[in-house]
């Protein structure tokens, strides 16, 4: 079993790491980049107005919202808070703000709609 030493992430510690593009208006710290049918934990650090597109769970996802404020359909989710996307679950993000995540998923999302 290997194991990763990690700054303080919820005291402000992710602004340590080094980011890399992800999407448009989010980068990424992989802790660990899993393939098409392995789990995968990040950090993701979305800028003011950014969104991901609908999308599905193929495995359970985990987000600990570090800092600023992130929403989906179902409401707004402020620094501390810890999020649960269940199987099978579907929807949108965005942060109007901007904010930082700690993001586990067990399978790779699928995108059902994208701007671009």
């Amino acid at each position: 079993m290997s194991r990763k030493s990690l700054p303080d992430l919820v005291n402000g510690g992710w602004r340590k790491l080094q980011f890399e593009f992800f999407r448009e208006g989010i980068e990424v710290h992989w802790l660990i980049k899993g393939g098409a049918s392995d789990p995968s934990v990040a950090v993701l650090k979305y800028e003011p107005g950014s969104a991901v597109p609908r999308h599905r769970h193929a495995g359970l996802e985990t987000i600990v919202i570090l800092d600023g404020v992130q929403s989906d359909e179902s409401g707004d989710y402020a620094a501390g808070t810890v999020v649960l996307n269940e199987i099978g679950s579907e929807h949108s993000v965005s942060s109007k703000e901007g904010c930082v995540v700690l993001i586990q998923w067990n399978l790779p999302v699928i995108i059902l709609g994208d701007k671009k």
